[in-house]
């Protein structure tokens, strides 16, 4: 389902591996992975990925063919590609489970291995973590518009390569979504698929009437029209001349689509000529463009619209299209580090995140603070790999989904909105504050 090529990494990585070996360096490192600040148009994340990241650190191995083309570099030596013919994560992760809302600085996961492993891993863990995190954070706005409506992710063709598209149909469907029209992602993660026609279907026939009728025979449990190719109203016309005959084989029109034009209008328009034929079971569908400001808009005129595929917008995130992600050392043979960059300064040590709830469920504040400093709420991050082995088996996507729609309905109200939400609020302890000011007066 995603590449397990171990090169798929950053060259300082072995480089910086190597130097880790030639020194002996061997003693554990802690390394957390986080968000240092949401985007504009962002008032919370969704954490995405961790099953395939997991199956990434189990599967870790360098080939012989990956091992041969690195010696032909020049850039390694050879007692240490022959190390590399051994590597395996060995280490510890704790991570927050998929499907958990999140915010900045907040680490989503936590890696404890010796150092050249916990080094090596970053740049394929933040490549993971990161899209799915991305895409889910970005349905959810959509999820929270409109939880009565059928959602389906229809941007594989313009998403950023193949493995970009079939997760970002797993995160969306993670956050809420319906389905999917990613067929892959039907087989490999069990997710509903959804799909109607094209408009070259119908342009291929000599008429839009016979073209509806060629695609209902068939796909006679799936009879989906797009009725938008030359007249929408006209479309839907047809579409209604076209039902008895259909019905009398045993054929149910299940919905029409719309892609184009002013849709609330179109809708009100098509949603008239259904009714009146006694069409009242024939969904409509809407596509083109569309995301979650839209979406918003659509639902504040009530517009009578049964579904939507999403598709471009959502598969690049296009308002938001990429997340400051940073995966940075936070303690190395047992002494907390901190990294003081200007602008990117992090807070030392082991860290935990803890979450509290009002009376009725909903989120009120989160802290962050060293992983053995005692705190209200409950811990986030929970162990998943120890030793390098599963804990437990990890959920199924179901399981997940379920849980994500959890914490999207424990979302206090001035988070769901699309713009202007209040900050959320997320403490640093005082001993983490304690501990960042004592290194800064040692260092």
């Amino acid at each position: 389902m995603i590449a397990n090529d171990a090169l798929l990494t950053d060259l300082y990585q072995l480089a910086m591996m190597q130097g880790y070996y030639d020194q002996r360096m061997q003693e554990t490192a802690v390394f957390e992975l986080f968000v240092r600040r949401l985007p504009a148009s962002r008032s919370f994340l969704v954490a995405a990925g961790l099953e395939q990241a997991i199956d990434y650190l189990q599967n870790l191995r360098f080939t012989s063919a990956e091992l041969d083309w690195l010696q032909g570099t020049g850039f390694f030596n050879t007692d240490f590609l022959q190390w590399l013919e051994n590597f395996r994560f060995t280490g510890d992760v704790h991570a927050m489970a998929e499907g958990t809302v999140f915010f900045p600085n907040e680490p989503i996961l936590r890696i404890t291995a010796p150092i050249a492993e916990a080094q090596f891993v970053e740049s394929r863990l933040i490549n993971i973590l990161h899209f799915q995190t991305l895409i889910a954070s970005k349905a959810a706005r959509s999820v929270l518009l409109a939880p009565d409506k059928k959602l389906i992710e229809f941007g594989f063709r313009r998403a950023h390569g193949g493995e970009a598209g079939l997760l970002a149909a797993r995160a969306s469907y993670l956050a809420g979504f319906s389905g999917t029209a990613t067929v892959a992602a039907g087989r490999h993660f069990g997710i509903p698929v959804f799909g109607t026609m094209a408009h070259s279907f119908i342009q291929a026939h000599r008429s839009e009437s016979e073209a509806f009728e060629h695609f209902a025979l068939a796909n006679l449990r799936n009879v989906v029209l797009l009725i938008d190719t030359y007249d929408t109203e006209a479309g839907a016309q047809k579409v209604v001349e076209l039902a008895p005959k259909l019905k009398a084989l045993g054929i149910p029109i299940k919905g029409v689509r719309l892609d184009s034009g002013d849709l609330a209008s179109h809708a009100r328009h098509v949603r008239e000529i259904l009714d009146a034929a006694g069409l009242a079971d024939t969904t409509i569908f809407a596509s083109g463009n569309i995301d979650e400001y839209s979406l918003e808009k659509l639902i504040l005129e009530r517009a009578p619209i049964d579904g939507f595929g999403i598709g471009t917008h959502l598969d690049t995130s296009e308002d938001a299209p990429y997340l400051d992600c940073a995966y940075k050392l936070q303690q190395y043979a047992g002494i907390p580090r901190r990294k003081r960059s200007e602008g990117k300064a992090t807070w030392p040590g082991v860290k935990q995140v803890y979450r509290r709830f009002d009376a009725d469920g909903l989120l009120t504040d989160d802290t962050i603070t060293l992983v053995d400093a005692p705190c209200t709420g409950g811990p986030l991050l929970k162990a998943i790999m120890l030793g390098g082995e599963l804990v437990e088996t990890l959920p199924t996507l179901e399981r997940i989904r379920l849980y994500a729609e959890d914490q999207l309905n424990r979302l206090p109200e001035n988070l769901r909105v699309l713009k202007n939400a209040q900050p959320y609020p997320v403490r640093i302890s005082a001993e983490l504050c304690a501990l960042t000011e004592s290194m800064d007066k040692n260092q």
